[in-house]
């Protein structure tokens, strides 16, 4: 007999969500396990807020089922649902205290004042928030309202917590600093967090595992070293980090072999064109180009390289030494590309000739 403790927080199986003719999630299967970080990561209209929602009980499946803990959820409302929410606007009382907004839903289960207090000012604590009780949501900056957001959940002990995009009002320095402090926080409270963002570099901050959803599907589903690093698809090739495919015979030439791949833009060295080849040619690729862009982002450049062999690759170079003004005179200019084989990562098998099968 299996243990509680083997079952996911949460299972989707054959999850289905049209409206009307529009089908937003097509056949979802999900399991997240107990106390992870879990990211849905997707483009506009990838479905991922909807099978948000539908954890949630916001929304309804058309076909499939929600488990919670084990336990059947599908028709179940959002308030008979061990889960709670955190949404992009907070969504917070202005005529309430903080503290009163984070004990708003104990106040509403009827939990007995002082323990209410008890759990508001513990909740406060996990969110660094504990001498802002008394203050009202208007004299809080947006990072100290996301947080007040954040312990309203909290304090209700969900098993579950679902993050709608809570970040995405946030400029950018706080938003580096709030996916740090939210991770942190995750740790300690161990509760299961399910979040839903489009920003690539969040979900790599701050996941245990990622699902990178594409038109209501769940395209790649793992680590984030794992999506980043062996991307399943060009499409999570290219939208998780920048992508730079080889194929045809631009892969044949470069590769030695047919089929799409991808190298990483940071795993590209770039030299001038008569540096020294290396001796041991399985061991490393090279090619020849012509620089036709060159963009200078502070701590690397990023060059746009058209290949004589017939493709286009991006190749990143820290700025070490080099001053905005040396790179750009790279533009233009003839270089060569080095990077190591086993930096290739095949998107795609190799085409089956035609003389082959039946």
């Amino acid at each position: 007999m299996s243990d509680l403790n083997d079952q996911p927080a949460v299972r989707l199986r054959g999850i289905i969500k049209r409206f009307g003719p529009v089908t937003a999630v097509d056949g979802v299967d999900l399991d997240i396990r107990e106390g992870e970080f879990l990211t849905l990561l997707g483009p506009s209209g990838s479905g991922k807020t909807t099978v948000l929602r539908m954890i949630a009980g916001f929304e309804l499946p058309t076909e499939g089922t929600v488990e919670l803990g084990g336990a059947d959820v599908t028709g179940r409302p959002p308030f008979d649902r061990d889960v709670n929410t955190v949404f992009q606007d907070y969504a917070l009382f202005p005529h309430l205290s903080v503290a009163d907004n984070v004990g708003y839903g104990l106040m509403v289960r009827k939990v007995p004042k002082a323990e209410r207090r008890e759990r508001v000012a513990a909740a406060l604590a996990q969110v660094r928030l504990e001498k802002f009780g008394e203050r009202r949501p208007q004299q809080l900056s947006g990072g100290q309202r996301q947080r007040v957001a954040l312990a309203r959940a909290l304090v209700n002990r969900p098993r579950v917590l679902l993050l709608d995009e809570p970040l995405g009002a946030l400029d950018l320095k706080l938003r580096q600093e709030m996916q740090i402090e939210l991770k942190a926080i995750q740790g300690e409270v161990r509760i299961t967090f399910v979040f839903v963002t489009h920003d690539q570099e969040e979900a790599l901050t701050m996941s245990d595992r990622i699902a990178v959803m594409r038109d209501g599907r769940i395209e790649q589903l793992g680590t984030p070293a794992e999506v980043y690093e062996r991307p399943a698809t060009p499409f999570v090739a290219g939208f998780v980090g920048t992508s730079n495919l080889l194929q045809g015979e631009a892969a044949e030439a470069l590769v030695g072999e047919a089929g799409v791949f991808t190298v990483r833009p940071e795993k590209i060295h770039l030299g001038g064109i008569d540096d020294v080849v290396p001796s041991v040619p399985e061991v490393h690729c090279t090619a020849v180009g012509t620089v036709r862009d060159v963009a200078y982002v502070g701590p690397v450049t990023r060059l746009t390289v058209d290949l004589d062999a017939g493709s286009t690759l991006v190749v990143l170079q820290q700025n070490l030494t080099s001053t905005s003004e040396e790179v750009a005179a790279l533009s233009g200019g003839k270089v060569r590309l080095v990077w190591r084989a086993e930096h290739n990562f095949r998107l795609s098998p190799a085409p089956v000739p035609a003389s082959a099968g039946g």
